[in-house]
């Protein structure tokens, strides 16, 4: 998501393409973003101290995070300093796979606004990799928990995936913090 200098990532490539828009098309937009984690299902803000935030179901039928900080940036250097900041405090570890192995999925979300309402928004959602239980064997526990935590995330998200495939009435969605 990152990428490297010589490769840029989603994140840098699609900072420069909203950014460049907005100065091309949208006067007076606003650029706002969030990131969070889900980590052990807990969701916790990345732009202020892992803090934990509550997800919450509205009305109509929309999620909504309680407690999330929404920060405006004005250029395309602010965005991707607080996106390496959230990057720094994210959940991550060591596993037999992995020297640094990210321990949570991450979801990095932009908005655009004028006049003070949303009219767009992208969510990057970056998933924590599957573990195998032969691969956390020799880990500490709190390592085979994570492991755990997190194939349980992306099975639900392939229940879910797999319901809208078949065109079910039901969609398994709260089965995960993640879904």
């Amino acid at each position: 998501m990152m990428g490297e200098a010589e490769s840029p990532g989603l994140y840098l490539l699609a900072t420069h393409d909203i950014f460049k828009s907005i100065e091309q098309s949208f006067h007076g937009t606003t650029v706002h973003v969030s990131f969070y984690e889900i980590y052990c299902s807990k969701v916790l803000d990345l732009l202020n101290e892992r803090a934990q935030c509550t997800m919450r179901e509205d009305k109509n039928k929309r999620v909504n995070i309680v407690g999330l900080t929404e920060s405006q940036v004005d250029n395309a250097g602010t965005l991707m300093e607080l996106i390496e900041c959230g990057l720094e405090v994210r959940a991550s570890g060591v596993t037999s796979a992995n020297d640094d192995s990210s321990r949570s999925h991450a979801i990095l979300t932009i908005t655009l606004k004028n006049a003070g309402k949303g009219f767009g928004r992208i969510s990057f959602i970056d998933l924590a990799g599957c573990e195998r239980g032969s691969d956390t064997i020799n880990n500490c526990k709190q390592t085979r928990i994570d492991g755990a935590e997190i194939n349980k995330s992306l099975l639900a998200l392939k229940e879910c995936i797999r319901a809208m495939d078949q065109d079910k009435a039901h969609l398994p969605f709260r089965g995960s913090k993640l879904t």
